[in-house]
């Protein structure tokens, strides 16, 4: 049994599963790579890279979400496999888009993909990051610690003329590794509930973009938006200083935080954001606006 911390998954010293490929699970400086680490290390024994983009489909004004798997085709990084998010990376049985899948599901969809509990992981994807962000979510919140996203993804290592391959890479099964929801990493409805009826204590942070957090959000939330969390020249996401800014009235407070958007997916984006600066006591609401308005006595606001 691997033996690791309750919030973060992290391998004990005594975990005999963190023996192979802990050099280069060490070499993770934190939840992100930069493009030059990942060309450093592209091919080494333990790492597997995954593109997890996912493509909005607008018609009639609606916004729908399509796999991403023809675009990953076209061009992705040396070696890269694709995660679906849409399934097997959520469970397509539930109520609502995008909710994460059970342990045992995602274990076993993690490796197809040739991810094992000593497996480093790196996510990218082809938006702003928000895709990937969730993967890191879940591998983590299912006690894999051993994954960082890359800064920029694909935007960027395009943009800085490094290789692309076309097609799709088959990757070599693996061992499940054994997953389980940790605690602290998901909020539910009651959650919020509680925290708007001053129960327990809480912020709420909303990455979704200004327009839909204008139009509708859970009183008291403080916008973040996924998409200001980035350069707009490079992709990569802003230096500490300027998150800090952005985030100035989420981190006035010393209240546990709680991001959501409209399906957890933006959400996972401010959850990144937010470790980059040293918050460990975040968590998303995986149901997001999805859930929250369907229930008519749900309090909204708007701006």
């Amino acid at each position: 049994m691997t033996l690791t911390t309750a919030r973060t998954g992290e391998p004990t010293a005594s975990d005999p599963d963190a023996v192979r490929g802990s050099a280069l699970g060490a070499a993770l400086a934190g939840p992100l790579v930069s493009t030059q680490w990942l060309c450093d290390h592209l091919g080494s024994d333990g790492l597997v890279v995954i593109d997890a983009s996912v493509v909005p489909v607008t018609d009639g004004g609606r916004t729908s979400y399509a796999s991403g798997r023809e675009r990953y085709a076209e061009g992705h990084l040396p070696g890269a496999v694709f995660a679906d998010l849409l399934d097997p990376f959520s469970d397509p049985a539930a109520p609502f888009p995008f909710t994460r899948p059970g342990a045992a599901a995602f274990a076993a969809a993690s490796a197809v993909l040739g991810v094992d509990a000593d497996t480093t992981v790196v996510v990218y994807d082809g938006a702003v990051g928000q895709w990937a962000s969730r993967l890191w979510w879940l591998f983590r919140s299912f006690g894999h610690d051993r994954v960082a996203v890359l800064d920029g993804g694909l935007t960027k290592w395009r943009e800085e003329g490094r290789p692309l391959e076309s097609g799709t890479v088959v990757p070599a099964p693996a061992q499940p590794f054994a997953a389980r929801e940790l605690p602290g990493f998901w909020s539910d409805r009651d959650d919020v509930a509680a925290l708007l009826a001053g129960d327990r204590p809480g912020t709420l942070v909303c990455g979704a973009p200004p327009k839909d957090f204008a139009a509708r959000h859970i009183p008291g939330s403080v916008s973040a938006p996924a998409v200001r969390l980035v350069d707009r020249a490079t992709n990569a996401l802003l230096p500490p200083a300027e998150l800090h800014g952005l985030f100035a009235d989420v981190l006035a407070s010393p209240d546990p935080i709680v991001a959501y958007c409209g399906g957890g997916i933006a959400a996972a984006a401010d959850a990144l954001a937010l470790a980059l600066l040293g918050r460990d006591d975040v968590t998303v609401y995986d149901g997001s606006l999805n859930e929250w308005a369907s229930d008519p006595a749900a309090p909204l606001a708007s701006a």
